[in-house]
Order: C-alpha cells, then structure tokens, then sequence
C-alpha cells in the first residue's frame, strides 16, 4: 500500500507518519550516523518536513509497518539542493513548478535483502507513478556517489548536476531524473 500525506505537524497523531519517521532516524542517524536531529530521540524531522512536503510511503498490507518511504519537495519552496547543497550544482541547481526534490528515500532497515528490494522497486514506481499524474517532469536530489550508480540502473533517464564532492565521510552528488512516459514502465523490476 502506498499512502501520500501532505502535513508533517500530522506526525504524533499518524502511524503511517511515525513510522516512516522512526524507520529515517533508524537509516539516517543510527546506521548512517548523519547529524540530524531526532525529535523525542526517535523520530528524524528537519527543517524540510512542512506543510510543503509530500511522502510517498510504502506499508506491508498485512501489519501496515513501514518498508519504505520518500518525501518529495517542490523546488519552488525551500529545499535540500537549492538551499544547502547548491554548490553540487555546475548551473545552479533546477527549480520550477514541474521541478520536485527526492530527499530521505528510506528502505526500512529491519527487511531482508529480497523484501528490501521488492520495497524500493515498488518505491521507485510509486515515484513515477506521482510524477506523471501531478505533472512533474524531472525530479532532482542528493545522493552518495554510490547510489546515484543504482539509481541510473532503475532504466530511468538521469545525470549529475555537477562534479562528485566529499562531504563529511563519504561521496556525494547533484542529480537530475528526467520524468517521461516510459519512466513507470522502466527496467526497475529487474534491477539488483
């Protein structure tokens, strides 16, 4: 089940919110040891979780846990590339009314290998699945070098901003995902 929200604040009061918001802090704080703050020492929110953003998040249908999640950002509002991460971006980085940011993809850290990648392929096609019916033609973020290699085999249509820069303990890059009609149909299925 994919469910979209549209309110952070909704979070104390939303399972599908906490979870999603428990499972980053498990990612991105204690795994990733990113310095973020944890809301209650459980919770990752930051200054990007408004009214503004949108969440795509993924809930197993038998016990509606989390498995993965997304939020999405629109560039004409404050957001990760435009306001931190710029400098990753050779020409500045893209904004517009059909430009959106993916920040914080979240794969839940208690998934086995197979469950996890099942997760994130249904991620990726919810993502396109939502750029095309809300008229979004490209998609940008920040991603390790790393991952930015897995997502240019999900079959989509994507490039660096910009040159790979070290930021703190690892690789990091400007991306750009071009939205299209083929994107939902793309080769995500069969990537590894």
């Amino acid at each position: 089940m994919i469910t979209q929200s549209t309110r952070a604040q909704d979070a104390p009061g939303n399972a599908a919110l906490r979870a999603m918001f428990a499972a980053r802090k498990q990612v991105f704080i204690d795994k990733l040891q990113w310095d973020l703050p944890a809301l209650d020492g459980r919770f990752e929110l930051d200054q990007f979780d408004t009214p503004d953003a949108r969440y795509l998040i993924l809930l197993d249908p038998d016990d509606l846990r989390h498995r993965a999640s997304a939020r999405l950002l629109p560039t004409t509002a404050p957001h990760l590339l435009g306001d931190i991460y710029s400098h990753l971006c050779a020409d500045g980085a893209p904004s517009g009314e059909g430009v959106w940011e993916i920040s914080r993809f979240c794969l839940d850290p208690g998934q086995t290998p197979t469950e996890r990648r099942d997760a994130r392929n249904q991620l990726v096609t919810a993502l396109a699945d939502y750029a095309l019916r809300h008229g979004i033609g490209e998609y940008v973020g920040v991603a390790e070098a790393g991952w930015y290699h897995t997502i240019s085999k999900f079959g989509w249509t994507c490039r660096t901003l910009g040159p790979v820069h070290r930021d703190s303990a690892c690789r990091i890059v400007a991306l750009s995902i071009a939205i299209d009609e083929d994107m939902a149909a793309s080769s995500v299925g069969r990537s590894r």
